[in-house]
């Protein structure tokens, strides 16, 4: 592909699907994840399965990545011969690494930079990445990008359906989630992100099937105006494959307007806050 002068740099906690990441050179800046016996790095030296494998016994931490690894991406995205860099992250709200990225931006010299804070998580986020990865590809002019991709952050949506808030509790990542009731009273809790990028619950249903069916009709009713949308199911290990793998078969038969359907496993770096079984599903609007 001939170099645009354009490049997108985003986090891994975005979940940019792999074919869209290949197939723009996207780069991605990993997020740590810490265990007793050292530190990881987010998809690349550990998967989701062994983070949920090792969290029977521990729960890690997460941390962010520091000022020198985002420094180093940015001199090698200007070392390829991009003049400009669209940085999308996950919510301001739940990570420190939005801002992370702002402040190594404002000291870089050479590349011009805008940073979006998608206030959004997971495939909420990489669905701002995706589109992003379309209007370079479009050639749409930087100005309209900027506007474009600020008015798409309430365009993208993700639901989770949550087994259990423990690890949301554990992680001090619980927000606006009331947690104690749930456990009691086997009600499950859909959580998405507020206007602020924040976790909030949406809805709390009682049993699993009947959690999963109301986070698709939330889907069906962010979408039910638009002509064109775009549709993700994220899942949360190998446990949550069939259950997911289900959801998508439904999905498509409900909102059959999609001009994407992307369907991958969540980072390990979003697995550590949620915990195993994790089911996401996300939608962008793109009329």
């Amino acid at each position: 592909m001939n170099k645009q002068k354009i490049a997108i740099l985003t986090d891994s906690g975005s979940d940019v699907p792999e074919a869209i990441r290949e197939k723009f050179n996207i780069k991605v800046i990993p997020l740590k994840i810490i265990f007793n016996d050292g530190e990881y790095i987010d998809k690349e030296t550990i998967t989701a399965d062994e983070v949920y494998r090792k969290m029977e016994n521990e729960i890690p931490k997460t941390s962010l990545p520091d000022g020198e690894v985002i420094k180093s991406m940015l001199d090698e995205i200007k070392a390829e011969g991009y003049e400009k860099v669209l940085a999308i992250t996950i919510s301001s709200g739940l990570s420190g690494t939005n801002n992370m990225v702002r402040l190594v931006a404002e000291q870089y010299e050479g590349l011009d930079i805008f940073v979006l804070d998608t206030k959004n998580i997971g495939i909420g986020s990489g669905l701002s990445v995706v589109e992003a990865a379309k209007q370079v590809a479009l050639h749409t002019d930087w100005d309209s990008i900027e506007e474009k991709l600020q008015e798409g952050i309430k365009k993208a949506k993700v639901y989770f359906h949550v087994p259990t808030l423990e690890y949301l509790q554990k992680g001090g990542r619980i927000g606006l989630v009331q947690s104690v009731v749930g456990s009691l009273m086997n009600l499950k809790p859909i959580i998405t992100c507020n206007d602020e990028g924040i976790y909030h619950t949406v809805a709390k249903v009682r049993g699993k099937s009947k959690s999963i069916n109301k986070t698709i009709s939330l889907v069906e009713e962010f979408a039910a105006n638009a002509k064109k949308y775009n549709l993700a199911v994220a899942y949360g290990g190998e446990t949550a494959l069939k259950e997911a793998e289900a959801i998508r078969t439904e999905l498509k038969k409900r909102l059959s307007h999609y001009e994407n359907f992307f369907f991958d496993q969540i980072s390990p770096a979003l697995g550590v806050h949620t915990g195993p079984g994790l089911i996401g599903i996300g939608v962008q609007i793109l009329d």
